[in-house]
């Protein structure tokens, strides 16, 4: 992937080796959850294949509308010495170019998310995080938060190798917040709230995180017939790493079966599905998994 052909974004902050600070995640009542309490549950999502911050969620019952004050990471940029940081910024910044030029188009505007890089752990609107959470955004503060070191952990673990697979990951992020932007997170908020299932193969929260993953193929369209920056093999890694984190091959890789009934984000061959629809015409009206009967 020519990634160096993109325009680098002034919207990362380097958070990396800052104090998250805290004792554990504050909620009402002034009753803080340990670290440890969250390091368990981190640990029972990657055994179950959940995903821990929607169990943290859970417990508190206000995911996404977390009113603790949000992370106060002093805003620094990377160093321009860092290759990693630098292919962060390059895809970033043409997701901004393209999520403003298809909203604009659309009659709406574009409100840039922030990218967090942390390590270990990261205080944000939604709590305390740590690496092993993975990549998430959190829509209370409309922030992107990375850990780098889950790209290693991607080709390592997942056998999920290549820059265009790490592109990927940031743009399935920021197809949360084109979510956020859009009115959907909020609509699975109220839902959630309603008391309707969001688990289970078809839940909300499967069809959420598809949703995502097509809105990631509309960008990387968009970017591709913009820049070209494609190489052979590219698109295969894209799907690869799509492949490798679907909830069923999870499930069966952390408990040894598969179990629908908690699934959260898909199993593989949905979200490559929805990748490769996304990617195949750039349009997101393409991307509603909430009327497809079909995943």
């Amino acid at each position: 992937m020519l990634w160096k052909k993109g325009r680098r974004s002034d919207n990362v902050v380097d958070a990396r080796g800052d104090d998250a600070g805290g004792g554990g995640m504050r909620f009402g009542g002034g009753k803080g959850l340990s670290l440890t309490a969250i390091i368990l549950i981190v640990g029972i999502g990657w055994i179950t294949g959940q995903d821990p911050l929607q169990i943290l969620g859970q417990l508190t019952g206000q995911m996404g509308q977390q009113t603790a004050p949000a992370t106060t990471q002093t805003r620094k940029a990377p160093p321009a010495s860092d290759e990693g940081a630098e292919f962060v910024r390059s895809i970033l910044g043409d997701t901004e170019d393209t999520w403003q030029q298809i909203f604009q188009q659309a009659g709406k505007q574009y409100k840039d998310p922030t990218l967090v890089l942390f390590s270990n752990r990261v205080n944000s609107a939604c709590g305390l995080a740590t690496s092993a959470t993975g990549p998430f955004y959190c829509p209370a503060d409309q922030k992107v938060y990375l850990d780098m070191a889950f790209f290693q952990e991607m080709a390592q673990r997942f056998s999920a190798a290549g820059d265009f697979a790490q592109a990927y990951v940031i743009a399935h992020e920021v197809g949360h917040h084109v979510q956020t932007l859009l009115g959907v997170s909020a609509k699975i908020q109220a839902a959630r709230q309603q008391g309707r299932q969001m688990e289970g193969d078809g839940g909300l929260l499967v069809r959420q995180e598809l949703q995502a993953d097509c809105l990631a193929g509309v960008w990387a369209n968009h970017a591709q017939r913009r820049l070209n920056w494609l190489e052979p093999g590219d698109v295969e890694e894209a799907l690869n790493a799509a492949n490798a984190i679907g909830d069923d091959r999870l499930q069966q890789q952390g408990r040894g079966r598969v179990v629908p009934d908690s699934f959260t984000h898909g199993t593989s061959a949905q979200r490559v599905r929805w990748f490769k629809t996304g990617f195949a015409q750039g349009q997101v009206g393409q991307c509603d998994t909430f009327a497809a009967k079909n995943l």
